[in-house]
């Protein structure tokens, strides 16, 4: 949204005549990179990068199957989550994703504090290469896998700090990142980021994140997803930079299937088969960077759900540091 706002003010802000304004150099924008989109480009070979994201998760409703939204109380949760990556080869970078928690527990204060969520472990390889003057945008093939190290079950309650699925997830990703130069001279960087995720069934006990309660014993099975980004990156000035991500996701039916203990059969059924149903969401996340050089900056904005189906509707404050080294 706000990268269209910037191509309309560039595109009124040029002169009727000849003059043409002064290219901007790749050498002369820095970035940090939008909100949600990671990038395409590989790291040279013995270069790390090390980004920590901070958020603070608000739901502030839910849309329903007709896309409806329905007020459902207001609910936070505060995490991290940190891209660790390393370049083994030119086009090979290998990347570690852990993420953490804070959740503050009903049962009392000690039982608050930080929990581990969901780690992944992934690599890029680079396919192309961006060339200023070529249409070929830089292109990486993504593999990665999740495993579930976060809490998922045997909660203490809903905020027993679960950040976890329970099940292994494979994700296929095929990320591309090119420039544009406006008609002010200043670039304009763009990112299409596709991805497809699969998962394996997850052994469930008790109360957990797929809506089972104490008693229960089963298993759950999160449907494939697919998650499109298109990103845009406006250079105003060498260090500041403007960033729209829009996220659209489809996750696939979940099927929950279990019993519960005879103690308690008689208020639940003997048998459970559950299932979810797809969802889609809509995100839109402006941002604001300011990098201190080629190699280190800042971003801060949010992610918001602007639309969906079946799922619950967010508002996500956003911070990050990006560090090259």
């Amino acid at each position: 949204m706000c990268a269209i706002g910037i191509c309309a003010s560039a595109v009124a802000g040029a002169t009727s005549d000849t003059a043409v304004a002064p290219q901007q150099t790749l050498d002369e924008a820095w970035w940090t990179g939008p909100l949600l989109a990671p990038s395409a480009a590989t790291l040279p070979q013995g270069h790390w990068l090390v980004e920590p994201y901070v958020y603070d998760l608000m739901a502030y409703g839910h849309f329903d199957q007709n896309g409806s939204l329905r007020s459902t109380g207001a609910a936070h949760g505060i995490g991290s989550q940190t891209y660790i990556e390393y370049g083994v080869v030119d086009r090979l970078t290998l990347g570690l994703i852990p993420r953490l928690g804070l959740h503050e527990s009903s049962a009392g204060q000690d039982s608050s504090g930080f929990t581990v969520g969901d780690t992944t472990l992934q690599g890029a390889f680079g396919l192309t290469q961006f060339h200023q003057g070529s249409r070929v945008p830089a292109t990486s093939l993504v593999i990665g896998e999740t495993f579930p190290t976060g809490k998922y079950d045997r909660l203490g309650g809903p905020t027993d700090g679960a950040l976890g699925s329970g099940a292994y997830s494979t994700t296929v990703s095929l990320y591309s990142q090119t420039y544009f130069w406006m008609p002010n001279g200043r670039i304009l960087r763009t990112r299409l980021d596709l991805s497809y995720s699969l998962s394996q069934w997850a052994a469930v006990h008790g109360e957990s994140v797929y809506g089972t309660s104490g008693g229960f014993a089963g298993r759950a099975h999160p449907g494939p997803s697919f998650v499109g980004d298109l990103a845009f990156e406006y250079s105003a000035t060498q260090s500041w930079v403007l960033a729209t991500d829009f996220w659209w996701q489809h996750d696939g039916n979940t099927r929950v299937e279990g019993g519960y203990t005879p103690a308690i059969a008689s208020a639940q059924p003997s048998y459970l088969v559950q299932d979810s149903g797809s969802d889609d969401v809509l995100y839109l996340a402006p941002a604001v960077e300011y990098n201190w050089s080629a190699t280190m900056g800042v971003i801060a904005g949010a992610r918001i759900a602007a639309m969906g189906r079946n799922v619950t509707a967010t508002v996500t404050p956003v911070a990050a540091i990006n560090m090259v080294f």
